[in-house]
């Protein structure tokens, strides 16, 4: 009886997954074509500028070129990872992701 039970309730109780919310399920991964940065994990809908469209992208490491989410759908460039700050050390350079 007992058995059967627990078989019973492995057949019924939905799959680990199911469990996620709603939006994360359905969140696409890097490399995914995006239509905006919303739609991806990592929040980057970057550009692809030499073959037109878009794909889901990393977010910027440290010391790699960034510029902040803006509200538009797309990047151009990724902004930081979390725990950095997309900041120019110099008025010359570009903004880089900084630990501070």
């Amino acid at each position: 009886m007992a058995m059967a039970l627990v078989l019973l309730a492995g057949v019924l109780l939905p799959c680990p997954g199911e469990f996620l919310p709603f939006k994360k399920r359905f969140m696409k991964v890097n490399g995914v074509e995006c239509s905006h940065h919303s739609e991806c994990v990592s929040d980057c809908c970057l550009m692809n500028l030499d073959h037109g469209g878009a794909f889901c992208a990393p977010k910027a490491r440290i010391a790699m070129l960034c510029l902040f989410q803006t509200k538009g759908a797309l990047n151009v460039i990724c902004p930081c990872q979390s725990g950095l700050s997309c900041i120019s050390k110099d008025p010359i350079c570009s903004r880089r992701c900084h630990l501070i």
